[in-house]
């Protein structure tokens, strides 16, 4: 839920929603902290690898 998420209309946002398996739009903090933890010495073994952090949104 960004800036321009607000320009969107509400039932659009809900269709989105329900389609992950959260039920619900991900937090810039949420996308963030993925950010942080890639950067992190806690990842420096991490190689090659793509971290979707989607909600489990099923397409």
């Amino acid at each position: 839920m960004t800036d321009i998420l607000k320009t969107v209309p509400q039932e659009l946002l809900d269709k989105f929603a329900a389609m992950t398996m959260l039920g619900r739009l991900g937090q810039p903090e949420e996308i963030a902290a993925c950010a942080l933890f890639l950067a992190s010495d806690e990842a420096s073994y991490v190689t090659g690898h793509v971290l979707s952090a989607n909600g489990g949104m099923r397409l």
